[in-house]
């Protein structure tokens, strides 16, 4: 049985926009939020959706090739990538959402390939701090600043 790249490529996409949909079905609603227009499963909802939307349009639109092979991945790198996730999910509480979220960005363009320390810098921290004020100032979401942080400051 041979498999097209691309349509390898839309399964594995859609198993896990299905996925993340059925796991919205454990997202809480609290009373009187039933509603509300906006709710915690609307944005997860919406992409889960779009998801397998997309992914369902790619493996239509996939070339149906003769004799596909399974392409050269770098194996290596994917390992280290899940393992930088893995570390961030482990110290974003003691480092908090900035320094956290910068080092993973950091470390993970690294990672890929970019040895530039400029667009290394340019792409991690502001984009960071770009995301952080809009979660923070425009959307009011509360985010801890990290135990780190806050054994320094002292509260």
């Amino acid at each position: 049985m041979n498999i097209a790249k691309d349509r390898i490529g839309g399964l594995i996409f859609l198993a896990l926009s299905i996925a993340y949909g059925y796991s919205i079905t454990l997202i809480p609603i609290y009373p009187g939020d039933e509603y509300e227009v906006f709710t915690a499963k609307t944005l997860p909802t919406a992409l889960s959706v779009l998801g397998a939307l997309l992914s369902f349009c790619l493996l239509v639109a996939s070339r149906n090739e003769e004799k596909s092979q399974l392409p050269n991945l770098d194996w290596i790198i994917a390992i280290k990538l899940v393992l930088l996730m893995v570390f961030y999910g482990a110290v974003l509480e003691i480092l908090g959402f900035i320094i956290a979220t910068s080092l993973f960005l950091f470390c993970g363009y690294w990672l890929l390939g970019e040895r530039r320390k400029l667009i290394l810098l340019l792409c991690s921290f502001p984009l960071v701090i770009f995301f952080w004020f809009v979660l923070t100032q425009l959307l009011d979401i509360y985010l801890a600043p990290g135990a780190l942080i806050q054994s320094i400051i002292g509260n």
